[in-house]
């Protein structure tokens, strides 16, 4: 699989609301959405969980939330607040991690976070303990797996609607290396939802599942693929000597 170009399309906040589920499954159902992560305290989290059950051709991750904490990118002071806060939040990923195994009834297959938290230098060691613990990939620490979240439709706090055509992801698409990608993508529908990134969501689906991104998927020679057969794929792949 190393040798080939090979994509994951993972949908961050399946769980958020309805309208965005709607939105996830319509990507994956109709459009190139391999995989998805959960936010598990989220109000239509056990929706999702219930289609994930249901489908398990879905790969379904852990999208960690913060936000009982105040978090910060900067290093904190050397007086023990930086100690206390990874402890707590160590403690907030772990219930996190139990409610996503009560909804799901399985472990995550890959594991990321909401703002891209667990890069902060303070918390990743949180991270990179739990995902050496459940032997899955953490977003963008994962040797192997390339990250890519160009498909974005803000850029500097502003709308950029261009970056989210399907032109500009079937450019992404041919621009990809060898190797395993992660495409981070946030598709849904705004029903209810009051969030900043709204209309972008929508414009997500449309081009997930435009017509002429699956030809240039084909054309380009990409395989699809989930966290999940990846890591049974480099369980079978013979240990080197």
């Amino acid at each position: 699989m190393a040798a080939l170009t090979t994509l994951i399309v993972n949908a961050d906040d399946f769980g958020y609301s309805e309208g965005v589920n709607r939105g996830i499954l319509e990507a994956h159902e109709h459009g190139i959405v391999t995989s998805a992560s959960l936010m598990v305290n989220r109000r239509a989290a056990t929706q999702a969980a219930v289609y994930a059950r249901q489908h398990d051709e879905l790969d379904l991750g852990l999208h960690v939330e913060l936000r009982r904490w105040r978090v910060r990118w900067r290093p904190w002071p050397s007086n023990g607040s930086e100690r206390r806060l990874a402890a707590a939040v160590t403690r907030d990923v772990a219930e996190q991690l139990d409610r996503f195994r009560r909804l799901v009834g399985r472990d995550p297959t890959h594991l990321d976070s909401h703002h891209h938290r667990h890069r902060i230098d303070s918390l990743r060691p949180v991270f990179m303990s739990l995902a050496q613990e459940l032997q899955i990939p953490l977003r963008q620490f994962d040797p192997l797996i390339r990250f890519c979240g160009y498909f974005y439709g803000q850029a500097d706090g502003r709308p950029n609607h261009e970056a989210i055509t399907p032109r500009a992801l079937i450019e992404l698409l041919e621009g990809l290396p060898l190797g395993v990608t992660e495409l981070c993508s946030h598709p849904g529908y705004t029903d209810g939802l009051k969030d900043w990134y709204r209309e972008e969501r929508v414009q997500e689906v449309r081009t997930l599942c435009h017509p002429s991104v699956s030809e240039a998927i084909e054309r380009l020679g990409i395989t699809l693929t989930t966290f999940r057969e990846l890591a049974v794929a480099r369980e079978s792949s013979p240990t080197p000597r």
